[in-house]
């Protein structure tokens, strides 16, 4: 499969770029609008991408995996691990930082006496309390907040300073986002994979996304199963993906039909399963989730496993509810959506902490198969912390 992306003035213009290089039969994955940035947007029109892909009737040269390297968390840059990297990345922090202390007003008058006692046995004061808002600001619930800098605070000698105190939180949230997981295809058994999540959250897309990166960069025997038979146009969409990307879908209404499906696709490297979006307040429609995942009929070369998805972009409090009711279901891992629906990730470590679960994908557009990747613990530190947000 060939996959290209087109701009124009206009959506009419860049369809025609792209049926134009790719013939007739390529076929629009997505379509989307490029704003200028800076000034360059009082000067010039916004840009229309189109994304279309075509498959090849000859065989050609490998499928160059550039565009999908980022749905399966590739990077050609070593892994920074080294404590000289880990203070090149703080550098920019330490300097922020460091500025706002000397330029901090004092925010609550009542308050003032407290401070200064505080600030007189812990020299440090003011910059931990810089940090601890500045968790706070991304949204990091507040009892995490005072647990990472208690934790920090306990651990630190009389002389610390800016340079022991900020790599010190840095490092401790690192430790509490955990090791980040993927779909592991790299093992004997093939691989069941439920994704559940409320509706609206783009369980269908991230589905679409990983299945391309399965396919096409790792060569894996794919096939998808869908019982989101409520929404019309989901069914449709991922029925368009696995006509592009070559792979057999089933469409099933009971657990029967599922457990059917399974049984055909036992011999496949991986099956993943689009299960309709539920309101975490319906008890009747949670209840029929659970059902349809637990009592599954895995054969004995099978894994079964289960991804909340979740959308980075919702309330703290719904977060709380949806993931009490589906921990109900079973064991899962999370993905996050909508990175770039919302300025704040501290929900990220929040549901994190609080389910206990391993952190996984995380997407941050429509585009197929790119926009998706695995979490960066460093990076999503670093952001939570007020460094600069991550691409």
């Amino acid at each position: 499969m060939i996959i290209k992306k087109f701009q124009a003035s206009n959506e009419k213009d860049a369809i025609l770029q792209a049926k134009e290089e790719m013939g007739s039969e390529a076929v629009v994955l997505n379509i989307k609008t490029i704003k200028h940035k800076g000034l360059k947007r009082l000067f010039k029109k916004d840009i229309v991408e189109v994304t279309a892909a075509l498959e090849e009737r000859v065989p050609t040269s490998p499928i160059p995996t550039n565009a999908i390297n980022l749905a399966v968390g590739k990077n050609d840059e070593k892994e920074e691990t080294s404590s000289t990297a880990i203070e090149e990345k703080l550098d920019s922090l330490k300097e922020m930082l460091a500025s706002q202390i000397k330029n901090e007003p004092e925010k609550q008058e009542d308050n003032k006496n407290k401070i200064a006692d505080q600030k007189e046995q812990n020299p440090n004061f003011a910059f931990i309390q810089l940090v601890y808002n500045q968790l706070l600001e991304n949204e990091v619930d507040e009892k995490y907040a005072n647990k990472i800098i208690s934790e920090v605070e306990s651990s630190l000698k009389k002389d610390a300073n800016i340079d022991t105190i900020l790599p010190g939180i840095y490092q401790k949230i690192i430790l509490k986002l955990g090791e980040t997981v993927r779909i592991d295809t790299d093992n004997n058994k093939s691989k069941l994979v439920f994704f559940v999540g409320p509706t609206g959250v783009g369980k269908t897309t991230t589905i679409a996304k990983l299945a391309s990166s399965f396919k096409l960069d790792k060569k894996l025997k794919v096939a998808m199963i869908t019982s989101d038979t409520y929404r019309i146009a989901a069914v449709e969409q991922l029925k368009t993906y696995a006509n592009i990307l070559g792979v057999p879908i089933k469409v099933v209404y009971t657990l029967e039909e599922l457990n059917s499906a399974i049984n055909e696709f036992e011999d496949y490297d991986i099956v993943l399963v689009d299960t309709a979006g539920r309101s975490h307040k319906n008890k009747e429609q949670c209840d029929e989730m659970k059902h349809l995942i637990n009592d599954s009929v895995t054969t004995e070369n099978m894994m079964k496993e289960i991804y909340l998805v979740l959308s980075a972009a919702t309330k703290y409090k719904d977060l709380l509810n949806i993931v009490d009711v589906y921990e109900k279901i079973g064991k899962f891992k999370l993905i996050f959506t909508k990175l770039d629906e919302t300025s704040t990730l501290g929900n990220i470590l929040n549901i994190k902490l609080k389910t206990g679960a391993a952190l996984s994908y995380v997407t941050y557009g429509q585009v197929v198969p790119d926009d998706i990747r695995i979490i960066d613990a460093q990076a999503l530190a670093k952001q939570l912390l007020g460094g600069e947000e991550s691409n």
